[in-house]
């Protein structure tokens, strides 16, 4: 991993290069337009969306992009490919250079992630 020198989610895209700021550029396009009222900050180093608790992050690496969401054990239906373990969640989708992603899928893992935050709550409460 990592740290992007930056004061703001606008700062972290702008310091990134290559195929890296592309993909989170055109991540971070498509969590806005799913879900236009999540909060965006720039936390523990990468980008994280807030909406009743964080939803989700976006944090680019030498060799990686993480796409996760600390719900995404219950959005692996809609991408089958993101892993994680433990006791928590949280699960996260790499992407690399050649990794194929579709739009429709970043769109549709928004929402769900979103509506299941509403539904049950900020996930970092202990029972979420």
């Amino acid at each position: 991993m990592y740290i992007v020198d930056a004061a703001d989610p606008g700062g972290y895209v702008a310091a990134l290069g290559g195929w890296q700021r592309a993909q989170v550029m055109a991540l971070r396009a498509a969590v806005l337009q799913a879900a236009p009222g999540l909060e965006e900050k720039l936390k523990w180093g990468h980008l994280v969306y807030f909406s009743n608790g964080p939803v989700l992050l976006i944090r680019a690496e030498p060799k990686r992009v993480l796409f996760g969401f600390w719900r995404g054990k219950r959005l692996l239906h809609l991408e089958p490919r993101m892993r994680g373990g433990g006791k928590f969640e949280l699960r996260t989708l790499e992407l690399q250079e050649d990794t194929p992603f579709d739009r429709e899928t970043a769109l549709a893992l928004v929402k769900a992630a979103v509506a299941l935050n509403a539904e049950l709550g900020n996930p970092q409460r202990a029972g979420q």
